[in-house]
């Protein structure tokens, strides 16, 4: 799939079939993070495929009642192993690099045909606690990913470019 159809077709997926994600795709979807850009290289970022089903039901109460985390065949969970380093400009690299990383997972999903939605909404504690992440291990992001039950085209809502793009200065 092209570039550009897999940034046009990428939507939030909350209905997935009941169908395993070839190990093959994983793979090639986990890659495409392994090889996204992060502050000074730092590649803080950590992923858990959660694949095993008793566990991915654990995980619903801990992302705040959404039953589809569950349903979906896999959930990657992106963390940080961070040493907080704060970049220039006052913001700190790893939830910005761990969004990268997860965005490079969403639109290789995309292209694989299957479909994920971020999630953005779960208590860190909870999640820690159905996975066994250490302590210093930060969850930036949870991302179910499998084949879509609905695949029709609803469209996309979003702003014209020229609200949201400005030339030169604000």
């Amino acid at each position: 799939m092209d570039f550009y159809d897999a940034v046009n077709k990428r939507k939030s997926i909350r209905s997935f079939l009941d169908r395993p994600v070839e190990e093959e795709k994983l793979h090639r979807i986990l890659n495409a993070a392994r090889l996204a850009p992060s502050a000074r290289n730092l590649q803080e970022w950590r992923f858990i495929a959660v694949k095993d089903p008793g566990i991915r039901r654990r995980l619903i109460p801990a992302a705040a009642g959404q039953s589809f985390v569950g349903e979906a065949p896999v959930v990657i969970v992106g963390c940080a192993d961070t040493d907080e380093h704060v970049m220039r400009c006052g913001e700190k690299c790893y939830p910005i690099d761990v969004a990268i990383a997860m965005e490079h997972i969403a639109l290789a999903a995309t292209a694989e045909g299957l479909g994920t939605c971020w999630i953005g909404a779960f208590y860190q504690d909870q999640v820690k606690i159905v996975l066994n992440i250490p302590d210093n291990i930060k969850v930036v992001e949870l991302m179910p990913i499998g084949y879509p039950a609905d695949t029709s085209d609803t469209g996309k809502t979003r702003m014209d470019l020229n609200e949201i793009l400005r030339y030169d200065q604000w």
